[in-house]
């Protein structure tokens, strides 16, 4: 399964959070059951400094996730442009790329 393209936004300062419904190659959810799940954002795909998201997931027989990031870190990331995936462990311990993309994040003034 290649990953789907899915460019987000983030705003400084303030708590992160989004539901995803990952879905199969014919567009059907994919049952999560078993499943582990990690994602993280950077600078650019080689940076060494990484910002993990919490994932939860939220119905896995209907193959939702939700992505969720804390003010407290969002207040660290510096205005710009920012890259990030989701990576699915299956039960048999396969890893598959599910979702990519960039992510922008937009300056705070009140926090």
């Amino acid at each position: 399964m290649a990953a789907s393209p899915l460019n987000l936004s983030i705003e400084q300062g303030v708590n992160f959070e989004i539901t995803i419904t990952v879905r199969n190659k014919d567009n059907t959810p994919l049952n999560l059951l078993s499943y582990t799940a990690e994602s993280k954002l950077r600078k650019h795909f080689t940076s060494t400094t990484a910002y993990p998201f919490t994932v939860t997931f939220v119905d896995r027989i209907n193959g939702r996730i939700s992505l969720s990031m804390d003010d407290s870190v969002t207040v660290t990331l510096k205005e710009g442009r920012y890259v990030y995936d989701i990576i699915l462990t299956s039960p048999n311990n396969f890893k598959t790329r599910v979702i990519q993309g960039t992510v922008l994040v937009s300056p705070g003034v009140s926090y």
